[in-house]
Parts: C-alpha cells; sequence; structure tokens
C-alpha cells in the first residue's frame, strides 16, 4: 500500500489522541481493544448458528460434538436441576416443621444424589461411545465432564445449540 499524500493525509478527517483520564477509562479502552482483536461479538453471533470457527476452544472436535449430539438426543432429571431448586425453596417457606424436615433431609438429598449418579453414568457412557467412535481424538479427555456438565443446562441455553433433537440418534456419521 502506497503512503498516502501530504494533501491526502491533511484532508483526511484529524482528532486528537487523548490519553484516558482514569484508571477505569483506559481499562475500558483496553477491553473494547481486545474485543476488536478477538472478534467476541462475531463469535458470540457465530457460535449459536453452529459456525465452528466461532466455536470456544473446549467445544472444537469431533468426539466433543459426538457428546453434545448425545445429551442433546435424551431427557434427563439434571435438565431440571435448577427449576427442582426453586420449587424446594419456595416448599421449605410451608410453616409445617415437618413438612420442612421433610423436604430438607429427603427431597433435596434425594434430588442431588440423583442428578451426581445421572452425570456419572452418563459422562461414563458418552467417554466410553466417544472412544469407541474415536479412539485417537485428543478432545476424549474431560468429555464424560463436557457431557455432564452440558446436561444440567437448559436445553434452550446451551452453547453450540443443539443439532439434534430429542429422541433421534446421536451416532456419528461416519460410525453408521
Amino acid at each position: 500500500m502506497p503512503t498516502p499524500k501530504r494533501r491526502e493525509s491533511e484532508t483526511a478527517p484529524r482528532r486528537p489522541v487523548k490519553a484516558p483520564e482514569t484508571r477505569k477509562e483506559a481499562y475500558r479502552a483496553y477491553r473494547d481493544r481486545l474485543e476488536r482483536q478477538r472478534g467476541t461479538t462475531a463469535r458470540r453471533s457465530g457460535a449459536p448458528k453452529g459456525d465452528e470457527k466461532y466455536f470456544r476452544q473446549q467445544d472444537l472436535g469431533k468426539a466433543r460434538a459426538f457428546a453434545r449430539d448425545f445429551i442433546d438426543s435424551r431427557r434427563s432429571a439434571s435438565e431440571f436441576f435448577l427449576p427442582f431448586s426453586i420449587l424446594i425453596i419456595a416448599l421449605l417457606f410451608i410453616n409445617n416443621p415437618l413438612f420442612q424436615v421433610g423436604v430438607a433431609y429427603v427431597l433435596w438429598p434425594l434430588m442431588m444424589v440423583t442428578i451426581i449418579a445421572e452425570g456419572v453414568m452418563v459422562g461414563r457412557t458418552v467417554k466410553r461411545r466417544a472412544t469407541e467412535y474415536f479412539p485417537d481424538d485428543p478432545a476424549i479427555k474431560g468429555i464424560g465432564m463436557y457431557a455432564a456438565m452440558r446436561q444440567l443446562q437448559f436445553r434452550r441455553l446451551r452453547l453450540p445449540k443443539p443439532r439434534v433433537k430429542v429422541g433421534e440418534d446421536p451416532t456419528p456419521n461416519s460410525a453408521r
């Protein structure tokens, strides 16, 4: 790119470079500059659409895609953890000591044990099946926890967005 002529550069709108006056302004300018460099807004708009170049690092790989599809193809009790928790907290406001004890010492621990057991079972299943389908994929490490954590999220709020509907076969195309 050639250097602009003097008259071209003088006609260009000039504004003085103003240094930030406070630490807060400097930090805001730094964050804006980092966001422009990373393309965070593009990532936020591209990831929900399923464009892999905008995925986070932990979402990349065929094994991780299989784990997402496996979780998204089924319903689980873990999806409803937050509504169950809110319901249990609401039930604790009922002014009956026997009922409160039942909720606090039976219902709450039962829900927690169910979610933990379901997470362990799903994590092991996903890891076993992913190792079967993708033996050389380095993304298999930690895939069980990845699947268990995805399972805890509301289906609508999961990122990347689910590609399969509930009840569909999550088996990868290459393994069918």
